[in-house]
């Protein structure tokens, strides 16, 4: 699997269709439309987009969407391609050939508030689209719950990968294996957790795309929450202290650059999660969380800066993140081949 700051040959998102991510009311509903395709269209800006539009939002998707912006219809259940879409790898050896993960997608560890009759084949689907040869995985997975450094490192948590729900019993060394399979990772990095918000009824158990991310091979972005009146807090010092000790794939200790949570401590549901990691890499550009919050700039800075010659977009991420999610999260890159 390529760094996600590899070239691209196009970014794919999921459109809003329904349940708790499209809302209960119809302001919920342009809501979460109007945030979408925000993302969307700034992507488009840099590169090819494709979304995945249910067949009763035919008609809608368009009315928000860059002309530029390709469409693909099926039935879905949600709109996180992150983890119900396909992780894309390419062959090293064989020039052109590209290949698609497909884990086994089961709503987050069988969340009861989760459906995925329709998003558990979505994967293959997109892998079809893509011409992408597929790489079927047993292993449960989503792709927000692993970073990659494209040279043989990957980042995951506990709570993810051997969790219960997703596969109970299984064994650090059985999911490093599944991985160097899929992947052609050498070096796993287990991150103890995720962050607290994340953690909880409506969370993904701790995906790691909104606690830490590569900027490069050897260093990292790790999310830095620096009031102690949050529960994070302590999290972040845990994670700190524990990719202190770390090496990656080649034996180097990480440098690890601290990217500042967002002053806001709490929402109507109580603490969030929100995180400027949780941007994604585009061909030029980088679209990034923005929370209307005083550190906003900062995270625009340091971006700016851990990824030289981009252009940092920032998108209003609140609407995602009351949902459940980032632009990260949202969005899924398929490598150039």
């Amino acid at each position: 699997m390529p760094e996600e700051g590899a070239r691209h040959e196009r970014l794919w998102l999921a459109w809003p269709t329904s349940g708790y991510t499209l809302g209960d009311t119809a302001a919920d509903a342009e809501e979460a439309r109007e945030t979408w395709a925000a993302v969307a269209n700034a992507a488009a800006g840099f590169e090819p987009v494709s979304v995945v539009v249910h067949p009763r939002d035919v008609r809608v998707a368009p009315r928000y969407l860059d002309g530029s912006i390709e469409l693909y219809v099926r039935e879905i259940d949600d709109a996180w391609i992150r983890d119900s879409g396909p992780t894309f790898v390419v062959d090293d050896k064989v020039p052109g050939r590209l290949g698609a993960v497909t884990w086994t997608f089961n709503g987050w560890g069988a969340q009861t508030w989760a459906s995925w009759e329709h998003d558990s084949t979505l994967a293959p689907a997109v892998a079809d689209w893509a011409g992408a040869e597929r790489i079927d995985s047993a292993l449960v997975n989503e792709g927000g719950g692993i970073h990659v450094d494209g040279a043989g490192t990957v980042l995951v948590t506990e709570t993810v990968q051997r969790d219960p729900g997703r596969n109970p019993g299984i064994s650090r060394t059985a999911v490093e294996a599944e991985l160097a399979r899929t992947l052609g990772t050498t070096s796993t990095v287990w991150l103890p957790r995720g962050l607290i918000r994340d953690s909880t009824t409506f969370g993904t158990r701790g995906h790691v795309d909104i606690v830490a991310t590569f900027a490069s091979p050897g260093r990292l972005l790790l999310h830095d929450q620096r009031d102690p009146a949050h529960p994070d807090f302590a999290v972040t010092a845990q994670l700190r202290s524990g990719l202190a000790e770390a090496t990656d794939a080649r034996g180097r200790a990480f440098e690890i650059v601290d990217l500042p949570a967002p002053s806001v401590l709490r929402d109507a549901e109580g603490f969030v999660d929100y995180s400027y990691v949780n941007h994604v890499l585009v061909n030029g550009g980088v679209i990034a969380c923005s929370f209307g919050d005083p550190r906003d700039a900062d995270a625009v800075a340091i971006l700016t800066d851990a990824y030289p010659g981009r252009t940092v977009v920032p998108v209003d991420a609140r609407p995602l993140f009351a949902r459940g999610g980032g632009i990260h999260c949202i969005t899924q890159q398929q490598p150039a081949v």
